[in-house]
């Protein structure tokens, strides 16, 4: 579903997602957050998909909201400004839902809602040339709907820090502050992101589908109902036709192959 804002491509059980305004800094725009969100559907319900790379064409991931449609809203009421909202918000939704995999590949700076894509992404790997920032409050706002990922990825104190100082940190810092999970060059960012997507594609679909939604489903629950959530979910993987495959192919000293059911 290839479009102008938006390229889209599968290959070897891993759907690639390009933001592809380049002159713009890849904005997250109305027409292209509902594209991306589209994309993002046809990934994660298409069985052949196991693992989803994100990605910027250009030098930058995406430096956030379009400051034209911000100078927009001056002019807009306050009932169209929530319902519009309330459409925008949906991308960042997603995260919670998602069944496959989402990995950022982050090619360059990822400011704002980019940086809010990047906290959302399963895992993140970024090129040494990558920045990152809550950098909302230099226009007067501040990160509402990006918060709650940004938080889980760095923890309560460094959000704050985040956002209060919208500053912008190198991609060895994000490193260290848990944002993204590695680091390596530009010239090698497109092919250790596809052997990482690879890596993960390479296991039982169902298994990963379960892991997913093991780890959203509990991560505001008390010990007591995640243990009785994660027993329910354990039952599935022990009557499914992967674990029986993985089990049998590990004592025969082949590789699985998974039928993710």
């Amino acid at each position: 579903m290839n479009n102008p804002t938006i390229l889209y491509e599968v290959r070897e059980s891993i759907a690639k997602i390009t933001l592809n305004l380049p002159d713009m800094r890849n904005p997250l725009t109305t027409q292209v957050v509902q594209e991306l969100i589209a994309s993002l559907h046809e990934a994660d319900q298409d069985d052949h998909v196991r693992a989803i790379i994100l990605t910027g064409s250009g030098t930058v991931f995406s430096a956030g909201g379009n400051l034209n449609e911000f100078k927009e809203n001056v002019s807009k009421s306050v009932p169209q400004l929530y319902w519009e909202g309330r459409e925008s918000t949906k991308l960042f939704e997603l995260g919670a839902t998602l069944r496959t995999p989402l990995i950022a590949s982050v090619n360059g700076p990822a400011f704002g809602g980019g940086c809010g894509l990047v906290a959302m992404c399963h895992l993140a790997i970024a090129s040494d040339q990558a920045a990152f920032g809550t950098t909302e409050l230099r226009l007067g706002l501040i990160p509402f709907v990006i918060l709650p990922w940004i938080r889980r990825a760095v923890g309560e104190r460094k959000a704050m820090e985040m956002m209060l100082t919208a500053d912008i940190v190198s991609a060895e810092k994000a490193l260290e502050m848990g944002l993204i999970h590695r680091l390596t060059t530009a010239e090698r960012l497109e092919e250790d992101t596809w052997q990482l997507a690879k890596k993960v594609a390479s296991y039982s679909p169902l298994a990963v589908k379960l892991g997913i939604e093991a780890f959203r489903t509990t991560e505001q629950t008390d010990l007591a109902t995640s243990f009785a959530h994660l027993n329910t979910l354990r039952l599935v993987s022990f009557k499914s036709h992967d674990l029986k495959e993985g089990a049998t192919a590990f004592l025969e000293k082949r590789a699985p192959v998974w039928e993710g059911r």
